[in-house]
């Protein structure tokens, strides 16, 4: 949150003098809340959701949808989602001032939670539990299907329809440690074998050209196809084979109007880029 050690540390001080009880206590080589910290927790998350929720009400009683919002996603999102999103925010509620950033979703919820952002989008794969906290509530937005990627046809590979067919493949694949690393290692075990990543990129794009290459097999979201046709072969994964769409917002904030009315902007552009995707994989499949 770009505040170095002795700020936190001073500002701490100051808190515990103010509040009489201390507030950190050591924990190995670390330190970890004490129970009376963990209770000025809590009263500090009502307190904040309060007066979201002040401000949410005004909002709405003012009639008109005005100010700023600004939104924080990840890559696919930003390419296949935000610019039809932005587009129908814009018609309907032009003095609604969007800002959009494209941000890792793990810090981007630190920074929702603190008044930086006021919407947050990330992804979450099959299998994977959502991030539980009191000061956010999370709505499932879009189902995006995730699918096996082999070379186009001429080229090595090809002929592959299955992940069991592949433990011999070079892969390309999400950075380790990140979620969509995770599930795909998971898909991969399921399947008998641990993949053979030479490639690494968050970059679905990238992935996409080392595909279509020949030079590497993946998986590849079904947004991927809002703006073109599949140009490599795709094919249907077994159960689990999808990520969801998460949408965040601070839990005060959750009956903004603003907030509202970009839940409802993206519910429309996933439905139109559903089946806009539907149709181009119906002529590609």
């Amino acid at each position: 949150m770009s505040y170095s050690h002795s700020s936190v540390s001073q500002q701490l001080k100051v808190l515990e003098s103010e509040v009489g009880v201390s507030l950190l206590e050591p924990d190995g080589r670390r330190v970890r809340l004490t129970p009376e910290a963990d209770i000025l927790v809590q009263h500090v998350e009502s307190i904040l959701e309060q007066l979201d929720q002040a401000d949410a009400d005004l909002a709405g009683a003012a009639g008109e949808i005005a100010g700023t919002f600004r939104i924080a996603t990840f890559q696919t999102v930003i390419v296949a989602l935000m610019p039809n999103l932005l587009t129908i925010l814009r018609d309907n509620h032009p003095r609604l001032n969007l800002e959009l950033v494209q941000a890792d979703p793990g810090p981007a919820l630190s920074r929702l939670q603190v008044g930086e952002f006021d919407l947050v989008f990330a992804e979450l794969f099959a299998g994977q539990p959502p991030a539980r906290s009191t000061a956010v509530k999370q709505t499932v937005l879009h189902r995006d299907t995730m699918r096996l990627a082999v070379p186009p046809a001429g080229l090595p590979l090809s002929d592959a329809q299955r992940v069991e067919d592949l433990a011999d493949a070079v892969w390309v694949m999400e950075p380790a440690g990140s979620p969509a690393r995770e599930w795909a290692d998971r898909i991969c075990g399921a399947a008998g074998f641990m993949p053979k990543v030479r490639f690494e990129s968050p970059d679905m794009v990238v992935h996409e050209r080392l595909v279509r290459g020949g030079h590497a097999v993946g998986f590849l979201p079904d947004l991927l196809w809002v703006e073109t046709l599949p140009t490599v072969g795709l094919h249907t994964l077994p159960d689990g084979g999808y990520k969801d769409i998460i949408g965040s917002v601070r839990a005060g904030t959750s009956h903004h109007p603003a907030v509202t009315a970009a839940m409802d902007a993206l519910h429309t552009a996933s439905t139109q880029a559903a089946d806009t995707i539907a149709a181009r994989l119906a002529a590609r499949l």
